[in-house]
């Protein structure tokens, strides 16, 4: 079973998306219809230039302002650049982009900047709902295996509720940060404790 590790493990293949040109009604129409708070605006060459949000609409649409400026369109109210994420994107890196800038969903790109998918802060918690004895095996099969030579460390993994503890022995080569580092990088992993003895 494949474990969710990247944004293309937990995006939602589907984009609704938006041309430059396109029009107040239109744009409102895809966000409704499709429940999303934002859409990604492309190029004539299928590029992710921007995005429009349900706050780019209500913040720009209608105003004395724009008097005499034209209809509104995607390309007049998008926010652009647009953050995006590469599909290999790890779900960590994804959820700190969209901390920092305060986003509730990512457009995903393919390498040429084309939408392949997005990614929202709800696909991204999915990894928490995994069973404690799924994080187990992931923590046992691949931070441990990579750090520890086969026969070198005698470890118990425990997890509940999503926090794991290690118990057992390390050998002296490894350092317990490092161990704890690692396992707390497992997606869906809450916290991590050690009691370690040395090997």
């Amino acid at each position: 079973m494949k474990h969710p590790r990247t944004v293309d493990d937990v995006m939602t293949h589907a984009v609704v998306s938006a041309r430059l040109d396109a029009p107040v009604k239109e744009i409102v129409r895809s966000i409704r219809s499709w429940g999303v708070s934002a859409v990604p605006v492309l190029s004539a060459e299928g590029r992710v230039v921007g995005v429009v949000s349900e706050a780019d609409v209500l913040g720009k649409v209608p105003g004395e302002d724009r008097e005499g400026a034209g209809p509104a369109t995607a390309g007049s109210l998008m926010s652009s650049p647009a953050v995006t994420v590469p599909r290999e994107a790890t779900i960590a890196g994804a959820a700190r982009l969209m901390g920092r800038g305060h986003l509730k969903r990512l457009p995903v790109v393919d390498e040429d900047g084309r939408p392949v998918g997005v990614v929202s802060r709800g696909d991204l918690l999915k990894v928490y709902l995994r069973s404690d004895a799924e994080l187990a095996e992931d923590v046992r099969h691949e931070p441990l295996t990579h750090l520890i030579p086969e026969g070198d460390a005698a470890l118990t993994v425990r997890v509940t509720d999503g926090a794991v503890t290690l118990t057992g022995s390390l050998p002296q080569s490894v350092p317990t940060d490092l161990a704890l580092r690692l396992t707390r990088a497992v997606p869906g992993v809450v916290d991590a404790a050690a009691e370690f003895t040395t090997a």
